[in-house]
């Protein structure tokens, strides 16, 4: 059986029971990523995202991670329609997210496409949000706007709909995943790669 993430714990433990498997290190991966989505507490909850510019430069940011899909290898965070980030992704979707886990001492580094997604699926994510999240997405000038100061911010429902019509989550298509487990016995490094032909899986030099 493949090991289970032991959340919570003070201290590591003295090894990962799948030290030398790759297939128990992919599925202890994605055991990380489904509770990050849903644990706050979890170092997975909120991985920074890059993007890259329409002048070619990257741009970073930490995200929440709200959800999870192993089956069809994705995650999903939430953002402002009107943010940089999104006019980024529509330029070109390629990006990368990095979490790491200091307790767990693993690193993940994901090269993704970002998928701004639309109607019903995007009215579907947020009819779940709470309504405490939603006001965020209230404020009527888009987010990195000068301010002459700091509360010059108005929040109005009613005009953005709740905040509606800001709201947009984004899916994160996962294509590659670099594992990196620091191990007191000896680091492991990893990587899997899904490609038409299917996932590669090989070892890596840590």
């Amino acid at each position: 059986m493949p090991s289970k993430p032991h959340f919570g714990r003070k201290k590591q433990r003295q090894r990962l029971d799948c030290y030398d498997n790759l297939e128990g290190s992919l599925a202890y991966t994605w055991d990380l990523l489904e509770r990050g989505a849903r644990d706050r507490r979890s170092p997975m909850h909120t991985p920074t995202v890059a993007t890259v510019a329409a002048d070619g430069r990257p741009s970073i940011r930490t995200v929440v991670l709200r959800g999870c899909d192993r089956t069809a290898r994705t995650l999903r965070f939430h953002t402002d329609r009107r943010a940089a980030k999104v006019q980024h992704i529509l330029h070109d979707p390629r990006g990368a997210v990095h979490l790491y886990d200091a307790i767990e001492k693993i690193q993940l580094r994901l090269d993704v496409r970002l998928e701004p997604m639309a109607a019903p699926d995007r009215n579907t994510v947020w009819a779940g949000t709470h309504p405490m999240s939603r006001k965020c997405y209230q404020v009527t000038t888009r987010p990195g706007e000068h301010l002459a100061h700091p509360t010059d911010v108005t929040y109005d429902a009613q005009a953005t709909d709740d905040g509606a019509v800001h709201f947009l989550p984004i899916r994160v298509h996962i294509e590659r995943i670099e594992w990196l487990y620091l191990a007191a016995v000896g680091h492991r490094r990893a990587e899997f790669t899904w490609t038409s032909e299917g996932l590669r899986s090989r070892w890596l030099v840590p």
